[in-house]
C-alpha cells in the first residue's frame, strides 16, 4: 500500500486525499461513521477507526492508494484512524486494542473484563492528558478564536510520531496517563459495587443509573453498552439525562431509535419543579445532548467534560418520580416505532415533528 502522510484539512483539495472521521467535498475516500457519510458499504463500522481497519484488510479499495490523509478535528477515534493509515502493519498487529481505544474514546464504553481494557484506558488517558496539557481541551478551539479544522492539525503533527512508542510500551507515558486512569478505575469500582443500582429499559434503549456521586464518563457509560440514553440519579436529588453519541453517528452493529426533541419533557419537569432553576436541554444534533437543571449556561467543552467536572444542581423532584416521568415520556413517544439502522437527520427531525 502507498506510504501515507497527514495533511491539514484545508489542503483537502490540493491532492487526492482520504478523509477520516469527517466529511469533505473532494475526498477520494471517506472513512467515517458520521451520519450520512459516504463510507463504502463494505467498510462501514461503529467507529471511524474501525472503518480504516476494515479498509486495511481490503487494500484494493478504490481511493486507498491516495497518499494524503486528513481529518477536520482531533479526537481519539479520528486520531487512531489517521495513525492506522500511516502505520498499517503496526495497526493490524494491534487491531483489537485499537478498536477498543476508538470505542472508548468516542462512546465512552469498555468491557472491564477484557484483558486489553487497562491498556486501552491507559492509551486514551495519555491522549487526553497530553492534548489538554500541550494544546487545548476538546471543543476548546472556538473560545481561543481558532477554527478546529485548522488548530487540530498541530495536535496530529505532535501525536502521530509519538503514539507508536506509547502503544507498545504504555509505561513511557505513565506520568501523563496515571491521574485520569486512577480516577476512572476508582469510579469504575464504585459503579461495580452495591452502591450503584442500574435499571435498564431495553425496549426504550434507556438505562437509569443510581450512584452516589457524579463519575467520569468512562466509568458511567461502560456498563451501559448496547443502550443509547442514560438517566443518572445522584445523591442529593441531582440528575442528568443524556443521549449517548451512539445516536449521533451511523451505528453499524445494531439498530437504534431516533433522538426525540426534549422540549415537552423539559416543560413537564418544569411544571413539577418549584425552585428558581429551570430544566434546560440541548438540541438533538448536539453530539451528546443533556437535559439538566440549569444554574449557568455550559459551554460545549463543559458539556463534553466528565459529569464530575461540572456543577449538577439539586432538584425538588424525588428520584422515583423523575424516573417515572422520563420513562413515561419515551414510552409514549416510541410507541409503535421500531429501531433501525441509518436514520438520516431528516428522518429524525420528521419523527420529532410527529
Amino acid at each position: 500500500m502507498t506510504s501515507k502522510h497527514f495533511v491539514p484539512f484545508r489542503q483537502l483539495r490540493q491532492q487526492p486525499t482520504i478523509v477520516v472521521d469527517s466529511t469533505g467535498l473532494g475526498a477520494v475516500l471517506t472513512l467515517a461513521h458520521w451520519r450520512g457519510a459516504a463510507t463504502p458499504v463494505p467498510l462501514r463500522d461503529d467507529t471511524s477507526a474501525g472503518s480504516v481497519l476494515r479498509a486495511l484488510h481490503q487494500p484494493a479499495t478504490p481511493g486507498l492508494e491516495a497518499a494524503a490523509v486528513t481529518a477536520n478535528h482531533f479526537d481519539v477515534d479520528g486520531f487512531v484512524g489517521v495513525w492506522a493509515l500511516l502505520n498499517p502493519a503496526l495497526a493490524l498487529r494491534h487491531e483489537p486494542l485499537l478498536r477498543m481505544v476508538a470505542t472508548l474514546g468516542d462512546f465512552r464504553e469498555i468491557n472491564w473484563a477484557d484483558p486489553l481494557a487497562d491498556h486501552a484506558l491507559q492509551l486514551v488517558c495519555w491522549l487526553n492528558a497530553e492534548e489538554k496539557a500541550r494544546f487545548y481541551e476538546p471543543f476548546g478551539a472556538p473560545i481561543r478564536r481558532r477554527r478546529e479544522d485548522e488548530a487540530s492539525a498541530e495536535k496530529f503533527e505532535w501525536f502521530l510520531p509519538r503514539f507508536a512508542a506509547v502503544l507498545e510500551n504504555p509505561a513511557l507515558g505513565q506520568a501523563a496517563w496515571q491521574p485520569e486512569y486512577s480516577r476512572v478505575k476508582q469510579a469504575a469500582a464504585v459503579m461495580q459495587s452495591p452502591a450503584t443500582v442500574m435499571r435498564p429499559y431495553p425496549e426504550l434503549g434507556l438505562v437509569v443509573v443510581r450512584t452516589p456521586e457524579p463519575v467520569p464518563y468512562y466509568a458511567l457509560f461502560s456498563p451501559t453498552a448496547g443502550l443509547d440514553m442514560v438517566l443518572s440519579l445522584y445523591d442529593g436529588q441531582r440528575y442528568e439525562f443524556e443521549y449517548k453519541y451512539t445516536t449521533w453517528i451511523d451505528l453499524e452493529s445494531r439498530p437504534t431509535r431516533p433522538r426525540l426533541p426534549l422540549d415537552a419533557l423539559a416543560t413537564r419537569l418544569n411544571e413539577l419543579e418549584p425552585g428558581a432553576r429551570r430544566w434546560t436541554f440541548d438540541g438533538i444534533t448536539d453530539t451528546g445532548p443533556l437535559l439538566r437543571l440549569s444554574g449557568q449556561d455550559l459551554t460545549k467543552a463543559q458539556r463534553y467534560a466528565d459529569p464530575d467536572q461540572r456543577p449538577i444542581y439539586s432538584s425538588a423532584i424525588p428520584p422515583a418520580q423523575l424516573e417515572e416521568e422520563v420513562v413515561a415520556f419515551f414510552r409514549r413517544r416510541y410507541a409503535g416505532m421500531e429501531p433501525r439502522r441509518y436514520w438520516s437527520w431528516a428522518d429524525i427531525r420528521a419523527v420529532g415533528e410527529r
